[in-house]
């Protein structure tokens, strides 16, 4: 696999853990009980993700290309 850039959402769980979004790859989501477990398994299910693609020769949307900012409006 070549190398490819995408963005990962973690969300923090109420019970704990975090849950992780790949965003540029719908349905791509996975879980940690820490940041550091939660973006290894982000990296396998990428991985994993993109190998099945290729696989049914299908397209591989990435990241790479996609500018993020954050904007905190309100008092």
């Amino acid at each position: 696999m070549g190398r490819r850039t995408y963005r990962v959402l973690l969300t923090k769980e109420p019970e704990g853990g975090f849950t992780v979004n790949v965003p540029a790859l719908p349905g791509c989501v996975t879980y940690g009980d820490s940041i550091d477990q939660a973006m290894s398994l982000a990296q396998e299910a990428i991985e994993l993700y993109v190998e099945t693609l290729q696989a049914q020769g299908e397209h591989v949307p990435d990241d790479s290309g996609t500018l993020e900012y954050s904007l905190v409006v309100g008092q």
